[in-house]
């Protein structure tokens, strides 16, 4: 069959058959793995009617250009490339719903996962053993050529406690190799989150224990060109991510990073507010004001640099945001006030007022921080 959807084939009607797997690549900067994980695969599934979807963030390295390059070689290859989007879990989404074949599966462009187990992975979807099959790094069989031990032991205690948290069954969550029933996918696409990194995470967390999945061991390789997309903000996005889903998807995860970055402005305003007042003496008014000023612009530049990283500004643009960012925080700190005088005037308990306030001043700031700093082009 795989010869059947080769360009020229002398079969048209097998040819419009179309693929029984899409595997999907989510790149970043990869231009010098983008090919060999293509040719990878053409080895791999000889036997198998495929097709490769990159989903690319408009890497600097034009890794884009090089898969274009691909396509125009091979009608399997395709490339989606996202301009003002950015973000692995968005990619993954995009890529599948974009995808064509019954049977999806997701794969890191590093050459890091174990691209032979594929097959095995689509034996046990097409013959209804499993929705989901995981390649796990936590059961017997797993071999690793590539994962330090610093990053292995971060990783693990993450996927312990989102197992705990979330009451997920499989063993590893986190994995960013797997393979899914894309009717199953399309079930669960509208309560996933475009924003973080776990995507398998955030499908089975979104599932409450409806898929039947299977684990298997797999080889971990090495990297072998470029440089890992996970950086200390992960641990953030991971983070938001756990608490949306134990919110039930109620609070988005991109909402909860603007708490989060909110919680730190108010360290970071009541530290000004100190040091103004003790160590430069200056007078209250003075002082609390500096504290708003510094406290605004940090929480700017946390939003800017993990809540929306995805439409990070930049350049110009990053001023102008920044003083529309101090416009819709001044008037949400009009906001604040007003609804907590309102709740303290009916039930005097100050803490309950100023957390009324607090949550009002962080929901205006969050709706119209959307609106009009990281507006969507």
């Amino acid at each position: 069959m795989n010869e059947a959807i080769r360009p020229g084939s002398d079969n048209p009607l097998q040819a419009l058959e179309g693929p029984e797997l899409s595997v999907i690549v989510p790149t970043f900067n990869e231009r010098d793995n983008v090919a060999v994980l293509y040719r990878r695969l053409e080895a791999t599934l000889a036997s198998v009617a495929w097709e490769v979807v990159f989903v690319d963030d408009n890497s600097p390295d034009g890794t884009w250009d090089v898969v274009r390059a691909l396509a125009q070689q091979d009608s399997r290859v395709r490339c989606i490339r996202r301009i003002g989007r950015r973000g692995l879990s968005g990619a993954c989404i995009e890529g599948i719903l974009a995808s064509s074949a019954p049977y999806v599966a997701v794969i890191d462009a590093d050459l890091q996962h174990d691209e032979t187990q594929l097959p095995k992975m689509l034996l046990l979807l097409a013959s209804d053993e499993a929705d989901l099959v995981v390649g796990s790094r936590y059961i017997e069989g797993y071999k690793t050529e590539g994962f330090n031990k610093q990053r292995a032991g971060a990783s693990a205690l993450a996927t312990e406690f989102a197992r705990k948290m979330l009451r997920v069954e499989i063993a590893d969550p986190m994995s960013g190799f797997f393979m899914i029933r894309r009717d199953r996918f399309e079930q669960l696409a509208p309560k996933l989150s475009v924003h973080g990194f776990k995507i398998l995470l955030d499908v089975v967390a979104s599932a409450h224990g409806g898929l039947r999945a299977v684990e298997i061991p797999y080889t971990f390789g090495a990297r072998q060109h470029g440089e890992s997309k996970l950086d200390s903000m992960v641990a953030l996005d991971f983070l938001g991510l756990v608490l949306a889903k134990l919110s039930n998807d109620i609070v988005s995860l991109r909402f909860i990073l603007f708490a989060m970055v909110g919680g730190i402005g108010l360290v970071v305003h009541l530290t000004t507010l100190f040091i103004g007042l003790r160590l430069f003496k200056a007078p209250f008014p003075e002082a609390q004001a500096a504290g708003a000023i510094v406290a605004m612009t940090s929480n700017f530049i946390l939003n800017n640099f993990l809540t929306y990283r995805d439409q990070r500004l930049k350049g110009f643009a990053l001023l102008r945001g920044l003083i529309a960012f101090y416009i819709v925080c001044s008037v949400g700190l009009l906001a604040n006030v007003g609804v907590a005088f309102s709740v303290y005037d009916q039930e005097p308990i100050w803490w309950l007022a100023g957390m009324a306030g607090a949550l009002m001043g962080v929901v205006w700031n969050y709706a119209m921080s959307g609106l009009f700093v990281w507006r969507k082009k």
